[in-house]
């Protein structure tokens, strides 16, 4: 089922849903995936801008990447899909070892079973009775369906128990544990855990099955208090454990944790799980990974602490065109706010192409200042660095919130050939 919707999206037309795509592929009536066949250049094909792109090779590699490093540390991982929300990437993940897809939202859960993932944690508790209810009608309509989601208060598991009543399936659960005074969502103290699961075993609802956390949200966060949190983390698995709070049918107890930015500590801690009365399964829920970027990620990344390990490559560009020139030291290109993340930074210029014989250069001398809707407001040091109609490309911060505004993002090769297009429901 999941292939096969993966590949009915080459089947939608191409038409004003998405922005930069040609303008006489539409006029054509052509679809994604006769576009993509016509593998058209970036540059020379008809793409307006702005365009959002991404990189085929660096794609790959950070595919490859994850997958051998969780199977050299012995993990499993489940990447956080509210990163990209793209269903051909979910299922590229699997076919690279992901153990299934992490998810923060109900409406996220929904369309991964959509396009057929088996297998998804929900890092949030979810209280929603609609939620609920939907959650138990796929478990009871797919056996191989396997669901996971987080409960961190009582109040939370009462909740869950009243909606999933007389439903047809019993929902796995772990118990979060928060990351500190002033972290984000998760129980706060062991004795608050361990209540959260004597709640849960006195419910037929609700079936406890691991611990996890996010170690990203730990206050101050360094490589001693995250690995003291994660320490935290197990040492509540092994408690759990001892004192039989997990579901006596468990085939395996789950621990979880891990975003983009302390993976190596991850891997460290969960190294040093003990023998548990079951098997473990140690998940990672990194997301970021799959495109990676140019700026906040590439600084924070356990890459750069740990370079033998490997790397990732930043994917996305985006292509933005100079429209206005009114000074030597300014310029302005026609993507904004609309367009480029800025969450987590503005974007930096990396190349310039000449709008009148095609060559690049590196985009020296020019540098983003400010956003406004439509516009990036660019400095340069001399009148030469950019004319009008040249394209400038940026690279950018944050990759869940460069995925989100843009439907449909072109994968192109090195030499400019766009060979398929990435589809995203956000």
């Amino acid at each position: 089922m999941g292939s096969e919707a993966v590949r009915r999206l080459a089947d939608e037309p191409v038409d004003h849903r998405f922005k930069g795509l040609p303008p006489d592929a539409e006029r054509a009536s052509l679809t994604v995936g006769q576009l993509a066949a016509e593998r058209r250049n970036l540059h020379t094909g008809g793409f307006t801008t702005p365009v959002l792109t991404l990189d085929a090779d660096a794609l790959a590699h950070n595919l490859a990447a994850l997958e051998t490093y969780a199977e050299r540390h012995h993990l499993s991982f489940a990447p956080h899909g509210k990163t990209c929300m793209a269903p051909q990437l979910f299922h590229r993940q699997l076919e690279h070892g992901a153990w299934g897809i992490t998810a923060a939202v109900p409406h996220q859960a929904r369309v991964y079973r959509a396009f057929g993932i088996g297998r998804i944690f929900l890092a949030n508790e979810l209280v929603d009775p609609a939620a609920l209810a939907w959650v138990a009608d796929e478990l009871a309509a797919d056996p191989d369906f396997r669901f996971v989601c987080y409960v961190d208060s009582v109040r939370g598991v009462q909740l869950m128990d009243r909606a999933l009543r007389g439903r047809p399936a019993v929902v796995d659960v772990v118990v979060e544990l928060g990351a500190g005074e002033g972290a984000r969502t998760g129980a706060r103290t062991d004795e608050d855990c361990h209540a959260v699961a004597d709640a849960v075993a006195q419910t037929d609802t609700l079936r406890l099955v691991g611990v996890a956390g996010y170690e990203a949200e730990v206050p101050d966060a360094d490589p001693d208090r995250v690995h003291a949190y994660l320490r935290r983390l197990t040492d509540l698995a092994v408690a759990f454990d001892k004192a039989g709070r997990f579901a006596p049918d468990v085939e395996e107890i789950v621990v979880s944790a891990g975003g983009s930015a302390w993976f190596d500590a991850v891997a460290d801690v969960f190294a040093a799980i003990p023998e548990l009365s079951r098997p473990v399964l140690k998940l990672l829920r990194s997301g970021a990974y799959v495109s990676h970027d140019h700026g906040w990620y590439t600084r924070l990344t356990p890459f750069n602490r740990v370079p033998e390990e490997g790397g990732l490559r930043p994917a996305f560009r985006l292509w933005a065109q100079v429209v206005s020139r009114p000074s030597p030291t300014q310029a302005f290109v026609n993507a904004g706010k609309r367009d480029v993340a800025y969450d987590l930074g503005l974007p930096e210029a990396e190349l310039v192409r000449d709008a009148l014989d095609g060559t690049e250069r590196p985009a020296t001398g020019v540098r983003v200042v400010k956003l406004s809707d439509q516009h990036a407001w660019l400095e340069t040091d001399s009148a030469e660095d950019v004319r009008v109609g040249d394209w400038v490309a940026l690279g950018m911060s944050h990759p869940c919130t460069i995925f989100e505004k843009w439907p449909l993002i072109p994968v192109v090769e090195a030499d400019g050939t766009v060979t398929d297009y990435v589809r995203t429901f956000f």
